[in-house]
């Protein structure tokens, strides 16, 4: 198996030779053979151990072995305890999601603080089954069934060519040492249940069975390469940028085809991974949205508007009357005027006499409403949007230049009628806005 081992090294992760790795050692067998394999191969490893407290006794003795595995083969070992319960209770989810969690947020930690640049976890070809199984029984798409990846970030699992009974050959033949986790023998887990009940009869039905399956999650991965390409086609014709996210045009969106599978594809990066959701919002009354954890996805007319969620901010921020320049919310620049200049959206004019100072900038409420330029008679912000047709997402970035409370300026938009510059006019102020 080293040899084998090697042969995968060298083949697949070539730069692992010169970096410095962070082995997950629980102290079971998969770890314990990885950490000799490793140390066979010449490779630089930290072994790394985290203590979850589910198993009592077990669980602190577990750690004290890989200590002195640390010690016996004169390698270096980090280590951590952690309140898996309690995370699960705040955070949902099972214990297995919650000890997941918690053990690569560490990882991660101890990669920056130890200036490391691998995790290599143990997972081999008979987790990649059982995974395989599970998300076959739970109903998945190619995601699911293409298998556990050999590399994803900074985290790497070269023991994935390789079968338990494999791993367990060498670790017999060597005479190493390992803990048994007495959970692993507890069938009211499904993945122990699929372990010691269904895959055996499956390998007994068909005896390449295992190597079968690898087998298809290869030609599956590879497939999903293709679709990958393809959702990242129709993702540039379909998604035009807009700001610090997307304008998607309903029209191009349902011309494709299958229209389910397109959804999916082009949205599940985002968080949305249940496209009935979004194909339903396809024909949704504008002003309909729906949020993934880290995304905003909002119908407005025959768009599709695509944000990261953001805090409302309800920050406002002084003009005094002496300042010339600010850049921050945005850039304005202030500055007299000696006679009428060229305006546009973004240049605006005014007298300087009719402004209560300081000027205060800050987002659109409900309720607000100005007198438009070279209209008579006041109108709701609200209603002014709607007629400019501006998307949802724009609305929740306007700013508003303020005396009081008084709309000055529609910031980019139109001013109020109440502060242009009219016969009596003596001093014109010019704000230009930089977009």
């Amino acid at each position: 198996m080293l040899q084998k081992f090697q042969h995968h090294i060298h083949g697949n992760f070539p730069f692992l030779k010169e970096k410095e790795l962070l082995i997950a050692c629980s102290g079971g067998l998969d770890s314990v053979v990885l950490t000799h394999l490793c140390l066979l191969s010449n490779l630089k490893i930290t072994l790394a151990h985290c203590n979850f407290n589910l198993r009592a006794e077990e669980s602190d003795e577990d750690e004290v072995f890989v200590k002195q595995l640390a010690k016996e083969l004169n390698v270096e070992c980090v280590s951590t305890s952690f309140d898996t319960t309690q995370e699960m209770k705040e955070n949902g989810g099972s214990i297995q999601m919650a000890a997941r969690k918690l053990r690569y947020e560490w990882f991660e930690t101890v990669l920056q603080e130890r200036k490391l640049n691998y995790v290599l976890t143990a997972h081999h070809a008979d987790d990649a089954l059982e995974t395989f199984i599970i998300n076959l029984s739970r109903g998945t798409g190619i995601d699911g069934l293409s298998g556990i990846p050999a590399k994803h970030g900074n985290v790497v699992r070269p023991l994935l060519p390789f079968s338990r009974d494999e791993i367990l050959s060498f670790a017999q033949e060597k005479q190493l040492k390992w803990r048994e986790d007495s959970s692993n023998a507890d069938t009211k887990y499904l993945r122990n249940q699929i372990r010691k009940e269904i895959v055996p009869k499956l390998k007994e039905l068909h005896p390449t069975f295992l190597d079968n399956v690898l087998t298809t999650q290869t030609f599956l991965s590879q497939s999903k390469i293709v679709l990958e390409n393809t959702y990242n086609e129709a993702k540039k014709r379909v998604f035009k940028k807009e700001g610090n996210g997307y304008q998607i045009n309903i029209m191009d969106l349902k011309s494709l085809e299958p229209l389910e599978a397109y959804l999916f594809g082009l949205f599940k990066s985002y968080g949305f991974t249940a496209w009935e959701d979004i194909k339903s919002l396809l024909d949704a009354m504008s002003g309909k949205e729906i949020y993934s954890a880290t995304h905003r996805l909002l119908k407005d007319r025959d768009s599709l508007f695509l944000r990261p969620k953001q805090e409302k901010s309800e920050a406002f921020y002084l003009i005094e009357e002496d300042v010339k320049h600010i850049e921050e919310p945005i850039t304005l620049l202030l500055e007299m005027a000696s006679d009428l200049e060229k305006v546009d959206q973004n240049v605006a004019l005014f007298d300087k006499e009719k402004l209560n100072y300081p000027l205060t900038l800050r987002k659109w409420r409900k309720g607000d409403y100005f007198y438009p330029l070279g209209m008579q008679g006041k109108k709701k912000l609200s209603k002014f949007f709607k007629d400019e047709k501006v998307d949802v997402f724009s609305k929740e970035n306007q700013w508003l230049l303020c005396a009081g409370e008084e709309i000055v300026w529609v910031i980019g938009k139109r001013a109020d009628e109440r502060y242009k510059i009219d016969g009596n006019t003596s001093q014109i102020l010019k704000i230009t806005y930089s977009v």
